[in-house]
């Protein structure tokens, strides 16, 4: 059985920002991921832009996670951190995913981390709320691994509920989660005619009342709109999906946009045969996205499909039941703890599970709420931290925290607890937080405490 003082179990955003931390504390570190790259949902999923690493003029969220945009930027990668063109947000942060890949191996590899891919978790051994190993499952057959030290990084918080930590999933009131997306890359798009089109129809914009010189703040286009182009196929029979408009995001390279149209209700992010008919109903969806873009919106007349997916975007699933349940109200009302470990300014964002529609509640411009260490760690785990979407918070908060700058800011501060937590024999219910808090400032991350 191979021995790591900390193991991360999933390689997405968060996962890897927990992984280079922990390498850089000192830590000897393995972080396991089912794909063959890392990046999770910016990668796997094709999600983009990254948004919001901003709080009004303040950059709320810093550290590994921006290290990774200016490593990027120094390649041609990313355009950086520019103004949100949909007039939802702050900032965007538009990325070349395949140059993501590499630079996020780097990161890991040059802090002395180790890299184990096509794995998947098969089992969690447990003993004396601790877990004392876990069997993993790839090419070469089943093997185990222990750690001092565990993080879950998967998104749906499968290795705590394997080991038995409490749960809740979804809507308190029934259940039912954020609908799942299969995101479409489209290439060959006449950016300036879509341009030319938003201000020729500025109705067709809600969010920027009539004033479209929005679109001209930024070098990538962002926008979501085009709703009577979107109602006529919908009365023609040609568009079933369950959303009210058209949005996308323009990539790092130029005329290739991502379109995150698609609305997939009623699937379980944790269930292998939901999320297999959930593909299915996300490829359909994207096929009558390519044929409505290309027939009604100018500019898309000549855009081809790049690819969908690699696999459909789950926004929520389990959240795990943690010291502290992160609430609607301490991010409206930006409740300070002494044990914050992230801040964020992304506001409350919740695609309904009903259907059509979206419900945000904003902070007042420039407002930063904090995320405490607390919600990372669970009342019986003793050296399991929990990271990114799947922390302890209402359905409602886990809305405004699960985009990806945060949940990069929150594996940062996982990976450091593990390694302190690892190094220095602790339970991580034992871990002195401010002592974390100063190791993340040292490691370049933005705390206001």
């Amino acid at each position: 059985m191979e021995s790591f003082d900390v193991i991360v179990m999933g390689g997405g955003i968060s996962g890897t920002m927990a992984a280079v931390a922990a390498a850089k504390s000192g830590a000897k570190t393995l972080i396991v991921e089912s794909q063959g790259y890392l990046g999770g949902t910016l990668t796997a999923n094709g999600v983009g832009p990254m948004m919001t690493f901003h709080a009004g003029e303040k950059q709320a969220i810093q550290g590994f996670t921006d290290e990774l945009i200016e490593r990027l930027k120094g390649i041609g990668k990313s355009p950086g951190h520019i103004f949100d063109t949909v007039g939802f947000t702050y900032s965007v942060t538009p990325f070349d995913a395949e140059a993501m890949k590499v630079e996020l191996e780097s990161m890991i590899l040059e802090n002395g981390g180790q890299i184990l891919y096509h794995t998947m978790l098969a089992e969690v051994h447990t003993e004396d709320q601790r877990v004392t190993g876990i069997t993993v499952c790839n090419k070469s057959g089943l093997s185990k691994l222990s750690a001092k030290v565990f993080i879950d990084g998967t998104g749906d918080g499968d290795l705590s509920v394997r080991a038995g930590a409490a749960f809740t999933k979804g809507r308190e009131s029934d259940g039912a989660t954020q609908p799942m997306t299969l995101k479409m890359k489209m290439i060959n798009v006449d950016i300036p005619k879509v341009k030319a089109y938003i201000h020729a129809h500025p109705e067709d914009f809600p969010l920027y009342h009539g004033d479209t010189s929005i679109i001209e703040k930024a070098p990538r286009l962002s926008t979501a709109g085009f709703v009577s182009l979107f109602k006529k196929a919908k009365e023609n029979g040609e568009i079933s999906i369950p959303r009210e408009d058209i949005l996308f995001f323009e990539t790092n390279t130029p005329g290739e946009v991502i379109m995150n149209t698609t609305r997939i209700l009623g699937h379980d992010g944790t269930d292998a045969w939901s999320l297999s008919r959930a593909e299915t109903e996300g490829r359909k969806q994207c096929r009558e996205l390519e044929r409505f873009m290309k027939k009604y919106v100018p500019g898309f007349e000549n855009a081809i499909v790049e690819s969908t997916g690699p696999a459909i975007g789950v926004r929520g699933s389990r959240q795990i039941i943690g010291l502290y349940t992160l609430t609607a109200k301490d991010i409206l009302s930006q409740t300070k703890f002494e044990d914050t470990i992230a801040h964020s300014g992304y506001p409350i964002d919740i695609h309904s599970p009903d259907g059509e529609g979206t419900k945000h509640e904003k902070l007042e411009w420039g407002g930063m709420y904090s995320i405490p260490y607390r919600c990372l760690i669970t009342p019986t785990l003793k050296n399991v931290i929990v990271i990114g979407r799947c922390l302890s918070a209402t359905f409602e908060a886990q809305a405004a925290v699960r985009t990806t700058p945060t949940t990069g800011a929150i594996g940062h501060a996982g990976g450091v607890a593990a390694a302190q937590a690892a190094l220095q024999n602790l339970d991580v219910q034992q871990v002195d937080v401010t002592r974390v808090q100063s190791e993340l400032k040292k490691q370049g991350a933005y705390l206001e405490v």
